[in-house]
Parts: structure tokens; C-alpha cells; sequence
């Protein structure tokens, strides 16, 4: 007889600070002349710009898909328990309903809040009036060394040193009498996916130099943990 029961939900809390500026965009329905083309998301009560939980679930989930080796050909979420890489990416990130025919590993383990700025990041953006910085690029032709056609583009970024506050949850469940150990197990992998997120970009344009981040966590010990590890061999 299956036997489902929750044991512990950990938190994981900490602030993620901007090393370089950060483009979550927004998507704009119109065009004004002399605006920005492409700006952030921001709250729509505090038009405060933050980093939605889903932004920062994707990127995570698709580095550690790459790191593990489970791609998808047609380029969709892995979403096959085929071993126990697979089960660890479904456990922690979720399984698509078209895909879960006869997968019994419970809920998604790991849930993403949003990140708003912190008191102090507002405080001090605000007094410099710079809760997002314009930055303007251009198309290099390559031919003639000058700018390409179709003008510039005026890009909207939160600036770098901005400081956002981040929660992460992480439920620990018994599954069939396991006692919570395979979840324990692989919370690794979710330390991991934030050690390869540093090591990426969030948000758009990560090539062009946005995006940049460093996790700071409240608890000493998880902090210990996250940076000394060691992903990829010398």
C-alpha cells in the first residue's frame, strides 16, 4: 500500500545582489517616441521593479537540466523519472500533467517566491532616484565598423548593487516509507542549480554582460555548504 506523508518544509532565505545591471522584461504594448523599448517587470501597486519566482525557478531547473545532462530534443522541461537524475529534477521542480501518467513522487518540492528589493536597496536607489537605469545599445555593422540599421535600443535595468530578498521552500516528504531521505538527498541539487545560476545570468541579454548575481543566505551553515561547492573538475 502507497503511503504519502509531509515530514518538513525547509526554508532557504537570503538576498540575491545585482553585480551587474538585471533585464527581467515586462513585455510593452505600445511605442513611445523617445522611451524605453524594453522595459522591466515591476509591481503594479509599488511600480518597484522585482524578480519573479518563475524567472528564477526556469533559469535554475534549465542549468541543472544542462549540468545533468537531461535535455530535452524538442527542447520542452525534462519531465521523464527515467533514472535518478530525472526523478530529482521532477521531485524538485514538478512534472507537467501530460507527463505524469503513473509518476507517484508526490508535489513539487521546491517553491519560488518572489524577490522584491530590500528596505535598505529602496532606500538607497531612491535617494539617488535610480530605481532602474536606460542603457542604450546599438548594432555594429560589421562591414563598415559603424552602427547597424534600425536604431538604437534603450534597454531598462535595475542597477548593479541592488539587493533583493529571496525565500525558497523546500518540502521534505515520506514517500512509501523513505522517511524523507531521497528529498534530503537531493536538496543538493537545488544548491547546485543556485552555484550554476552565480555562475550564469539571470534574466535576459546574460551574453552581453546583464545579469550577474551572488546569493547571500541568513543560515551559516547553509551558506558553508553553498560555497564550498565545487561543480566542475580543474
Amino acid at each position: 500500500m502507497e503511503s504519502y506523508r509531509l515530514l518538513d518544509i525547509k526554508e532557504i532565505k537570503g538576498t540575491i545582489k545585482l553585480l551587474t545591471g538585471l533585464h527581467i522584461g515586462a513585455g510593452s504594448d505600445e511605442i513611445r517616441i523617445g522611451g524605453i523599448d524594453n522595459p522591466v517587470i515591476r509591481h503594479p501597486f509599488t511600480k518597484e521593479p522585482y524578480i519573479p519566482g518563475s524567472s528564477l525557478k526556469g533559469k535554475v531547473r534549465s542549468l541543472l537540466e544542462w549540468y545533468l545532462g537531461k535535455i530535452d530534443p524538442e527542447g520542452k522541461p525534462w519531465d521523464r523519472p527515467d533514472d535518478d537524475k530525472g526523478k530529482a529534477i521532477c521531485r524538485i521542480f514538478g512534472i507537467s500533467g501530460a507527463e505524469a501518467e503513473g509518476y507517484n513522487e508526490g508535489p513539487s518540492r521546491a517553491l519560488f517566491r518572489d524577490c522584491f528589493l530590500s528596505e535598505a536597496s529602496k532606500d538607497k536607489l531612491r535617494r539617488y532616484n535610480a530605481l532602474t537605469e536606460e542603457k542604450i545599445e546599438v548594432t555594429i555593422d560589421r562591414i563598415k565598423g559603424t552602427s547597424g540599421g534600425g536604431g538604437p535600443r534603450h534597454m531598462e535595468r535595475v542597477p548593479a548593487g541592488a539587493e533583493f530578498e529571496f525565500v525558497i521552500h523546500y518540502k521534505i516528504m515520506d514517500i512509501n516509507g523513505d522517511n524523507g531521505q531521497v528529498d534530503r538527498e537531493n536538496f543538493k541539487y537545488l544548491l547546485q542549480a543556485l552555484k550554476l545560476l552565480e555562475m550564469d545570468a539571470l534574466g535576459g541579454c546574460g551574453s552581453r554582460g546583464y545579469g550577474r548575481i551572488q546569493f547571500s543566505f541568513d543560515d551559516p551553515q547553509m551558506a558553508e555548504q553553498f560555497n564550498n561547492l565545487t561543480l566542475f573538475e580543474d
